[in-house]
């Protein structure tokens, strides 16, 4: 009989714990569940279980517990974008990124490839000022020019996209500004539409009728804290990207629509604390032409790279945090409703509303105040429906980060099916080197329940996951340079 380790010198939590999962018989599956998760920083805790049955005869072909599971439980990848939250998860969805935005230009994925031969554009807009900022600009020859300051800022200045007069800089129309984003790409593609038939000379239901304006975009952050978005924009016939644009349907009339729209589209915000704002774009922006036959400086795969790139990025580029500051249990508010129905001062975050005090955050001075106001419009009841407690921490932006037209190109959900219908083949290949019937071979009925647990591995599993990281990190740097979305 196995005398039981003493393992009271182990100093390390997570050594004791791999120890003794090592010295179970069920090492190797807990080796096998940390090693499916591909370096997976915060896996789903699940307990349940899935039972597949024959519909015919009624037969179970395949079942699962969780409860079979060494630790009782089932892992799986928590599937977040954010690299600075999980870099493998966010990897994924950079490479769905990079094929969903790739389709749109090249074809491929039951997209038509003569999309490739259709006007497209890379477009990139931008907020206007709320007032001076350090800055490191550069002449025709590539030479620096002085900032406002006086000074040459290097590349990693940590004062560039600061105020270089924080008291006169406006705080809340940049805050407001960020809130309003989304909203005003919406808006902007409306006017698109509208621009292009006033250029054209024709009304928007011959518009409609001829043609169809189809987009991906993401937005990035600028230093300054303020949103940007990149955006491919791509005519197509009626019916999408299987019929070709009318030959009037040029990428001149693309650029001379999108300058328009820029000038036109504009969201009006009242308040009686702040008075009248008006939301519009920055001056500048670019309208650059996609090259099809790759003889441009603009191809399909640099554009497909440079939009999955940042779909992982969050706010962090700003140099602000990547959690919410809102305090759970009072839900920013400060107080609680206690059993008589009044109102108690929250005991977590001592009647603040905030996870985390404002003051104390590891962020510079700018992005602190971007944070703050972003907190104090919040009070006001007429900008309630924005939730900037909930997004102070994203200087207020709350729209998708990513999001495309209908007709694009295909979905990341299509994406993750072919994923899944990959691995059941691979699955149904086992199956039937084993003897047993496959989803090929009989019509099978899948029932399943399942229970969230927790997130996160156990200390011994974190070890383990931590040296598969280092392994696939060490893997990439080897490979040949190749995987543009990298």
């Amino acid at each position: 009989m196995r005398r039981p380790l003493d393992l009271r010198h182990v100093v390390s939590p997570g050594l004791r714990d791999l120890i003794e999962l090592a010295n179970t018989n069920d090492f190797n599956r807990v080796t096998e569940q940390v090693r499916n998760l591909r370096g997976c920083t915060s896996p789903v805790n699940l307990h349940g279980w899935t039972i597949t049955t024959d519909s015919a005869t009624k037969e179970v072909v395949r079942s699962y517990r969780s409860e079979d599971e060494p630790s009782g439980r089932l892992l799986t990848t928590c599937g977040n974008r954010r690299a600075s939250r999980c870099p493998a998860c966010s990897r994924v969805y950079a490479a769905d990124t990079y094929h969903l935005i790739k389709a749109g230009l090249s074809g491929g994925k039951n997209v038509a490839e003569t999309v490739r031969d259709h006007p497209r554009a890379f477009v990139t807009l931008t907020a206007p000022s709320f007032g001076p900022v350090h800055n490191r600009k550069t002449d025709s020859t590539g030479k620096t020019r002085p900032c406002g300051c006086g000074s040459h800022h290097t590349e990693d200045d940590p004062a560039l996209g600061t105020p270089l007069d924080p008291a006169t800089y406006d705080y809340t129309g940049a805050v407001l500004w960020n809130a309003h984003a989304g909203q005003l790409w919406g808006r902007f593609t409306t006017y698109l539409r509208r621009a292009l038939a006033e250029h054209l000379g024709m009304t928007q239901k011959a518009l409609n009728a001829a043609l169809r304006v189809s987009f991906a975009k993401v937005a990035e952050y600028q230093k300054r804290g303020l949103v940007h978005f990149h955006a491919v924009i791509r005519f197509d016939g009626p019916d999408g990207h299987v019929t070709s644009p009318p030959p009037w349907a040029t990428f001149d009339a693309l650029q001379v629509a999108v300058g328009l729209a820029v000038e036109r589209a504009r969201l009006t915000v009242e308040s009686d604390a702040i008075g009248e704002r008006v939301i519009k774009w920055g001056d500048r922006f670019k309208v650059d032409k996609i090259s099809a036959l790759g003889d441009g400086e603009l191809t399909d795969a640099k554009v497909a790279g440079y939009v999955a790139k940042y779909a992982t990025k969050n706010a962090e580029g700003a140099g602000t945090v990547d959690r919410t500051l809102m305090c759970r249990p009072c839900q920013g508010r400060g107080y609680v409703r206690g059993p008589d129905g009044f109102r108690d001062l929250c005991d977590d975050c001592e009647g603040t509303g905030q996870a985390e005090p404002i003051k104390a955050l590891p962020v510079q001075r700018h992005v602190r105040q971007m944070i703050r106001t972003a907190w104090d419009l919040g009070n006001l009841p007429e900008f309630a429906e924005l939730k900037l407690w909930k997004w102070a921490h994203m200087l207020g932006f709350r729209g998708h980060f990513s999001s495309k037209s209908r007709a694009y190109s295909t979905t990341l959900g299509a994406l993750r099916d072919v994923r899944r219908a990959w691995r059941l083949a691979q699955a149904d290949a086992a199956r039937a080197r084993a003897g047993l019937p496959t989803t090929d071979e009989t019509t099978l009925v899948t029932a399943s329940s399942w229970t969230y647990l927790s997130s996160g591995y156990r200390p011994g599993e974190e070890l383990l996951a931590a040296q598969i990281r280092h392994d696939m990190a060490h893997a990439d740097r080897s490979k040949s340079e190749g995987e543009p979305w990298l």
